[in-house]
């Protein structure tokens, strides 16, 4: 019986404190425009301020799949620990928000939370982009390649520091493809 209880109280105060945090600095602002087809498919996982659940996160992939409704089926696989430990998969769904040029999402991983989710940054080829959120508690940074050059990856953590966030919490994740040849 408590657990339901204490759970929900977690909840509450998880979206406290990101409204705290976050009341100090602007909402980010996010890209004008995200054509969601091309948006679509794989996007590796370059540098990421973590959830719990990727702390620990090698071969991170975020794959998208727009579906009938408008709504978009998103698979995060990874694994926990070390390139020899098993794959991990999250399964969400993201809303796009209505209005917000498609930038904007509320993904659940389970009912009846949305997490939010901000297209902060989008290359033109649709080869980068960042994810943030308001509360400046997690972001990703993401390519359609498994790394990118040293020079792009620093002025996309440039980025994420003009943003508001603490560089000094973002991990990069390790990548190495293919998986089979480490």
């Amino acid at each position: 019986m408590h657990l339901p209880k204490t759970f929900l109280m977690a909840c509450g105060l998880l979206v406290v404190s990101a409204c705290v945090q976050a009341s100090s600095l602007p909402p980010i602002k996010p890209v004008a425009h995200v054509d969601l087809p091309r948006f679509m498919g794989t996007w590796y996982v370059i540098a990421t301020i973590p959830t719990r659940f990727e702390n620990n996160a090698y071969n991170a992939v975020e794959t998208y799949k727009l579906q009938p409704d408008g709504n978009v089926y998103t698979a995060f696989r990874f694994h926990n620990g070390s390139y020899d430990n098993p794959v991990k998969a999250i399964h969400s769904t993201g809303f796009v928000k209505a209005g917000s040029g498609n930038a904007v999402w509320g993904v659940q991983v389970f009912w009846p939370i949305k997490a939010q989710y901000i297209v902060a940054y989008l290359k033109d080829d649709y080869s980068q982009t960042i994810v943030a959120r308001d509360a400046r508690d997690y972001t990703w940074i993401m390519a359609r390649t498994p790394t990118i050059s040293q020079a792009d990856y620093d002025a996309l953590i440039a980025r994420v520091k003009q943003m508001g966030y603490s560089i000094s919490d973002v991990r990069k994740v390790p990548q190495a493809w293919p998986e089979n040849a480490r």
